[in-house]
């Protein structure tokens, strides 16, 4: 009897080595006298961890691992790494597609072909853009390097505006026209088939008009014009830009009694500031092999770097200003 009080006297100073340890102290047994005891041997047999005591004497809960957690952290941590962000994440702008002749049927096209005979070049671009349309002046959006990379390369002696592309043929016997007629927002808008619908119309305009040379303002206008001339996809190792061979000339004569040869074509590139596939000084490498050859041709015409060609052209201009018309 002295002993097992002795025993329970013990187990009550001892700390307690946690929480489910500390239940053990109120865990009973029948002895086989039959008499009800406090459990002892299952807390003397178990070893208890290191544990720090508090100044009245119980143990502090033990710290928890930093590399456990347990699942309602592991649960608000993952709240937290869904929360959203206070700033929305910026909307990636939709690529281009076709869209119908219907969406800009609103727009009134104000743009009309600068030709005239006898050019020295004639610039052929894809189709107007929104800008171009409504102020009726060609590669007039902000963005468009065209006026800049025709002063830059020597096909301009100054630098042009947009105002003045119905001046092009009578200051220095430049032109300009496009394949497709219809306004978009950019060139992605239109289909192949308008595209390649374009090419004979551009072949008649050179056999009309019978301009030295022509620049073909984008690879996608002579993608469609190899497509229709070969009937097949222009080959990577076939593109190139510049000068194109003889074979390639557009509005050739073959027949009649005023045979012929055609247009040289230069490919440059495109101007459009939506662009992104080249940089301005790249851009401004190619056009000069067209702006070398378009000066030396209007110095050996004798045209002057103020322009001076105008009672030449001034009828065919109103000729083609009245045939839009229609």
């Amino acid at each position: 009897m002295h002993q097992e009080r002795e025993a329970l006297y013990k187990m009550d100073q001892a700390p307690a080595s946690s929480f489910g340890g500390a239940l053990q102290q109120y865990a009973f047994e029948e002895t086989p006298n039959g008499r009800v005891t406090r459990q002892s041997s299952s807390i003397k047999d178990q070893p208890s961890p290191t544990t720090t005591a508090s100044p009245r004497g119980r143990p502090l809960p033990k710290a928890p691992s930093s590399q456990t957690s347990s699942p309602a952290t592991s649960t608000k941590r993952k709240a937290t790494n869904s929360t959203a962000s206070p700033f929305p994440a910026k909307k990636k702008r939709p690529s281009s597609s076709y869209a119908p002749p219907s969406k800009y049927a609103h727009l009134t096209n104000l743009l009309i072909d600068s030709l005239a005979p006898n050019l020295i070049c004639v610039f052929i671009g894809v189709n107007p853009g929104i800008r171009t349309a409504t102020t009726g002046h060609a590669y007039s959006h902000p963005s468009n390097l065209f006026w800049k990379l025709c002063h830059s390369s020597g096909c301009t002696p100054r630098l042009c505006k947009p105002e003045e592309d119905h001046d092009l043929p009578h200051l220095y016997a430049l032109g300009h026209t496009n394949i497709v007629k219809r306004p978009t927002k950019d060139a992605s808008e239109l289909s192949k088939e308008e595209m390649d619908e374009g090419v004979e119309v551009l072949e008649e305009k050179c056999r009309r008009w019978r301009p030295e040379s022509v620049c073909i303002v984008g690879k996608s206008i002579w993608e469609s014009l190899w497509r229709v001339r070969h009937g097949r996809k222009i080959g990577k190792e076939e593109f190139r830009y510049g000068w194109q061979d003889e074979g390639e000339n557009m509005g050739v004569v073959k027949e009649g009694e005023d045979p012929w040869e055609g247009a040289k074509v230069f490919v440059a590139t495109t101007t459009s500031g939506l662009a992104a596939g080249m940089r301005p000084h790249e851009k401004e490498e190619i056009w000069r092999g067209l702006g070398e050859w378009v000066k030396r041709r209007r110095v050996e015409r004798g045209i002057p770097d103020e322009g001076g060609v105008k009672e030449v052209v001034d009828e065919a201009v109103e000729e083609a200003v009245e045939d839009r018309a229609e």
